[in-house]
């Protein structure tokens, strides 16, 4: 893309005037839990932009909660944002970027967030691939490493479902066939379900999980726009889970209204769908909170109209007030923009019992805050069913005292000895989590 040397300098001064944007006026913690506090929207020509510029770890690690310590599965990766376990213990990486999206970049707002992006580290090119990470010997480390799958459409979500393994490229949802031990897959992919895609695809990544029946996959798929500004017309099926029967390949919406939905896992103790969700940009450093819901089947959550239930963002015309009266509140806020990506249970975690019940999170980290928020991986104690507690941070030291990110937590899985495992984008390391050594 060209500019002009007049678009090129007032692209500058956007860039370096939003750093001086807005700053977060509330008490650390008034924006978490199931009642959050939202105070009034606040508008601006220039967004703020806040970003901790990506500069990876160089021999340092991340620090651990009390009682636990992290080294890392394996390192010298390429972007790896996702992960899956397999029943044998094999761990599956999505090494993955955005692919090339024209429509997303028109304009000086575009050119900008291409700059942003690029100094998170989020720019590289995509490697396409899903690797596969085995511990052979059991000492925390991978000894084999392969590359599993190649040529693939910015994969993300992975689901094995009996013999057949499916992925979610970036425009839609493919299968292989899979046989335990496999250290590579050669077939050719099997086009199961379209998922929105195309030459916009704002919010690129899509997710998958499997029902317990294995009859249906949930596939995340998020807006294409912050609020709409590209029209409604550019946001069929998106901002939504939506729903695969395997069967047929047929698909329905299942719960609409969420900005750009990631993580999915099934609560253990009732079985019901959660997912964390990415809220909406640019109306101040507190607003508005990411956040930990139950997903109801039918549901409407209020993107791009309101949000946290009904509160109306007046940016959205023409507006929707009978959508606005549906909307629901989800069921905790994790803070304003800390980009919640990665959700997995601790079924299975053997962390110790403070770790017992609830759900761990990997928080990419923010752009449109100051102070930073995100850039770690917290636990939301569980009882009941629910979420019950404050966030416990598992997973830290990601930025740096000079305010450079040295990783960037994504997704998070548990692996089969019970170590929490998480993929640092930025880093590029697979973390794994366990036990301190006495």
């Amino acid at each position: 893309m060209r500019f002009r040397s007049s678009s090129l300098v007032a692209a500058a001064a956007l860039f370096t005037l939003s750093a001086c944007g807005d700053k977060s006026t509330l008490p650390v913690g008034a924006g978490v839990g199931p009642s959050p506090t939202l105070p009034e929207p606040k508008k601006s020509l220039i967004p703020t932009v806040d970003i901790a510029p990506a500069k990876g770890w160089n021999g340092a690690r991340p620090l651990a909660a009390q009682g636990l310590e992290v080294s890392a599965l394996a390192s010298g990766l390429d972007h790896p944002r996702w992960l899956h376990v397999l029943p044998n213990g094999d761990v599956l990486v999505a090494e993955t970027n955005a692919p090339e999206r024209p429509d997303d970049k028109k304009g000086i707002r575009g050119y900008i967030m291409g700059k942003v992006m690029a100094k998170a580290g989020a720019a590289v090119p995509s490697a396409n691939r899903i690797t596969l990470l085995r511990d052979t010997d059991g000492d925390g480390v991978a000894d084999v490493r392969s590359v599993f799958l190649k040529g693939l459409y910015s994969p993300f979500g992975m689901a094995l479902v009996g013999d057949m393994l499916y992925v979610a490229n970036a425009d839609g949802i493919v299968r292989f066939p899979y046989k335990e031990g496999a250290t590579e897959i050669t077939a050719a992919p099997q086009k199961v379900a379209p998922l929105p895609g195309g030459s916009l695809n704002h919010h690129w990544t899509k997710n998958i999980i499997a029902s317990k029946d294995g009859s249906k996959l949930y596939a995340t798929v998020g807006s294409n726009s912050n609020v709409a500004e590209n029209g409604m017309e550019n946001e069929v099926n998106r901002a939504a889970i939506l729903e695969v029967d395997l069967k047929s390949g047929s698909t329905r919406l299942f719960a609409s209204g969420l900005r750009n939905p990631n993580g999915m896992a099934w609560e253990p103790q009732t079985g019901t769908l959660w997912t964390v969700a990415n809220e909406r940009d640019e109306i101040g450093s507190d607003l508005v909170p990411d956040y930990l819901t139950s997903v109801k089947e039918g549901a409407f959550y209020g993107w791009p109209y309101s949000y946290y239930g009904q509160h109306v963002d007046e940016r959205v015309k023409p507006p929707r007030p009978d959508l606005v009266a549906k909307a629901i509140a989800p069921d905790y806020a994790l803070g304003a923009h800390v980009a919640a990506l990665g959700l997995t249970f601790a079924e299975g975690a053997k962390l110790g019992p403070a770790y017992g019940s609830g759900a761990f999170i990997g928080q990419h980290g923010s752009w449109n805050r100051t102070p930073l928020s995100g850039y770690n991986v917290v636990f939301i104690p569980f009882a009941g069913g629910k979420p019950n507690g404050k966030p416990v941070e598992v997973l830290t030291g990601f930025v740096d005292k000079n305010g450079d990110a040295r990783g960037r937590p994504v997704g998070v899985a548990i692996d089969k000895a019970g170590a929490l495992l998480v993929a640092d984008d930025v880093g590029n390391v697979i973390w794994r989590v366990r036990p301190a050594a006495r």
